[in-house]
């Protein structure tokens, strides 16, 4: 296989070739023989790392956690670290996190001891560190918490801010910062939460910002834990507003104490979540419940933030009310403290109303205005709010200034490997380059790395099987790493055909990059072969593998997805009937079969989509049904603007990757490369109604 890296060598352990399915259609002798010894290639050698005597029993222990069966693992346990299995340290982590409920400080002190500086050391301390928290033994937290590492757990944060106001110590900013970040309610945060509130640290605004903030990201187990710090009187109003919005605020006088608005405001925010036509309705009403200036901006704020999530035609419109609102009541210069995500969702209803619409600029410009400047800084916002500066600018020397700050503005974020990187080269009209070529790792800095513990354990964790474990070892000992680490170690994973390792490790590198290690072409015959046999370009099948599995053929989603092309089982049969192949559930992750299966699934999408690349990635996430109703609504779109107003994050994201990848792989292929806008195709809008009908059949 010529790939970008060459084949590993231990493929002469092995006494015969890999086969391919027999329901494969007939290939040229040559050609099978390519894609076998392809395959060969890519598992050699991690099949050469799962070779320790002994690891059998890792496994075994490894399942016996899942069955929490204490007797085999104490079992795997003494058999590990007789036989001296470099893995040890993992079987003692699941053995004694089995039983770490009834566990005492010396045992973790003396598993500390045996295993210094390593991930398992550091984890095993984060778990003892929520135990203690737990149990509210606060001497032996304040000893640990210092040596806590990775320092990467929230709840063990709240924990440890807890621990310095018991000690007298002013941490009410930082607990306050915490407690509203929280995903949902979880026991050390809401012990900090009650133990500050109780001391007279939180007050009653803060439980009620809390609340806010817990109802607008839907953790509504947050907002019960927070409500019950108010009493039962006020914790009954709050459950109301909450589970029947609409049925309070049609209560002539839903209000109650200082808090009464707070409380009309949650019933607007829960029912514009279900319903923003009827809470738009509700504030309008002329027996509705007035609020104050402030409140009734932020209430039509979270209005147009869900309409906007469902596409609704007045989204943009209740955003702009809500910023007339806002300034009606404050100073001008003044900018709401709405979180980053509502504000983000009001450029996106901008983006979403037709181009001829004058104001949709001046939204843009100033919803990303009232955004902190970290997030403003995110190239998709810088793209945009350039893109407004353009759209807002006179005619003429008038306009000069500024179309002049929005050429700055996209010539800082202008760059080959990112989506809006790309969009702003292609807006300077500047070509397109891929970076310099790093300078290969040296022998001596290969073998350095080679000889860090960590990341040789987490190829063989990966290479029995337990890749989890594997990932989580291998970021750790990457801590710290400077880019010429970072490259040798992402060589290494590259020679081992650990593809994801190879990739992610390699994009941590900021001043040198290694574009073959970034965007390697693993399995480049298959998906060549495959991408000419579908009519597909093979720069784009190469950009959905490297977004979907990173190449790894065993790969599975939480969902149920399998495979280099991640296909969920019931796409796999049904394309697998449509393509005439025999096809058994055990297939899917045969890495030509699931590329088949994939491309041809792909190939009908992007049929079916018209040839629009960015509704066939979206489709190949989400299915085909939501693009089909994304794109409706009457109003045709640059596709760009299309793709960032998609409602779910993880397939906006997707498509972005995937085109931007493309562009990335074209260039390494050496083919003719489109551009990122053309790849984005034509406007999208409601199909043409000469257009040929959906096929209603694709899953």
């Amino acid at each position: 296989m010529k790939s970008g890296l060459d084949c590993p060598r231990p493929c002469a352990k092995f006494k015969t070739m890999p086969k391919l399915p027999r329901s494969l259609p007939v290939l040229p002798l040559a050609l099978r023989l390519a894609l076998r010894l392809a395959l060969l290639c890519a598992f050699s050698s991690a099949a050469a790392l799962h070779a320790a005597p002994g690891d059998d029993t890792v496994q075994r222990a490894r399942e016996a956690l899942t069955k929490k069966d204490a007797a085999a693992l104490a079992a795997a346990r003494m058999a590990v670290n007789q036989a001296g299995h470099p893995l040890a340290q993992w079987v003692e982590y699941w053995e004694l996190g089995n039983r770490l409920a009834t566990a005492q400080q010396p045992e973790l002190d003396a598993f500390y001891a045996r295993w210094p500086g390593t991930y398992v050391e550091d984890r095993l301390r984060n778990d003892w560190l929520l135990e203690l928290g737990k149990r509210q033994d606060w001497a032996n937290f304040r000893t640990e918490y210092p040596r806590f590492r990775m320092n990467d757990d929230r709840v063990v944060t709240c924990y440890a801010l807890l621990t310095r106001h018991l000690d007298g110590q002013d941490v009410r900013s930082a607990a306050l910062a915490a407690w509203l970040a929280q995903r949902d309610a979880d026991e050390g945060c809401s012990l900090m939460a009650r133990t500050l509130f109780e001391a007279g640290r939180f007050t009653e605004d803060d439980v009620w910002l809390e609340l806010r903030t817990s109802v607008e990201n839907n953790r509504l187990r947050a907002a019960r834990d927070a409500a019950a710090l108010l009493g039962k009187a006020a914790e009954a109003r709050v459950a109301e507003a909450l589970n029947e919005p609409q049925r309070y605020l049609a209560r002539r006088n839903p209000g109650h104490g200082a808090h009464g608005h707070d409380l009309v405001l949650l019933a607007v925010m829960r029912l514009a979540a279900a319903d923003p036509d009827r809470a738009a309705e509700q504030l309008q009403s002329p027996t509705a419940h007035r609020l104050p200036a402030a409140l009734e901006a932020t209430a039509w704020a979270h209005v147009a933030r869900q309409a906007a999530l469902k596409q609704l035609p007045g989204a943009a419109e209740h955003a702009r009310h809500a910023f007339r609102l806002w300034d009606r009541a404050h100073p001008p210069g003044t900018q709401p403290g709405w979180s980053e995500e509502l504000l983000a969702w009001h450029v996106r209803a901008a983006l979403r109303e037709p181009a001829r619409e004058p104001r949709r600029w001046a939204l843009i410009d100033r919803a990303i205005a009232a955004m902190p400047q970290a997030e403003q800084a995110r190239p998709a916002w810088v793209f945009w709010k350039a893109r407004a500066l353009q759209g807002q600018a006179r005619p003429g020397a008038e306009g000069d200034a500024a179309r002049a700050a929005a050429q700055i503005a996209l010539a800082g974020i202008a760059q080959p490997l990112d989506f809006y990187g790309l969009l702003a080269a292609e807006e300077l009209g500047q070509p397109f380059r891929l970076p310099s070529a790093a300078v290969a790792p040296s022998p001596a800095e290969r073998e350095a790395v080679r000889r860090q513990p960590g990341l040789a354990r987490a190829l063989q964790l990966i290479a029995l099987g337990l890749r989890s474990e594997g990932v989580r070892e291998w970021n750790f000992t990457l801590r710290g790493m400077p880019d010429r680490e970072l490259l040798a170690a992402a060589q290494w994973a590259c020679e081992s055909a650990v593809w994801d390792r190879c990739i992610n490790t390699s994009e941590r590198s900021r001043a040198e990059i290694d574009i073959a290690q970034r965007y390697p072409l693993a399995f480049r015959e298959q998906i060549l072969a495959t991408a000419k046999g579908t009519g597909l370009d093979a720069a784009v099948l190469f950009g959905l593998i490297r977004q979907e599995s990173r190449f790894i053929t065993d790969a599975r989603s939480g969902v149920g997805a399998s495979g280099l092309m991640q296909l969920m089982p019931a796409t796999a049969r049904w394309t697998a009937k449509k393509v005439g192949m025999d096809f058994r559930p055990g297939m899917v992750n045969d890495p030509q079969v699931n590329l088949q299966l994939g491309a041809a699934y792909l190939k009908r999408v992007l049929d079916d989509f018209g040839g629009s690349l960015a509704m066939a990635t979206a489709a190949y996430n989400a299915g085909p049904g939501r693009p089909r109703r994304w794109r409706e609504g009457g109003v045709v779109m640059e596709p760009a603007a299309w793709a960032e107003s998609i409602p779910f994050n993880e397939t906006r994201d997707y498509v972005q990757k995937v085109l931007a990848n493309s562009v990335a792989y074209a260039a390494l292929l050496g083919t003719s490369s489109p551009t990122l806008k053309e790849r984005l195709g034509a406007a999208i809008g409601p199909r043409a109604s000469d257009a040929s009908t959906p096929d209603r059949d694709l899953p």
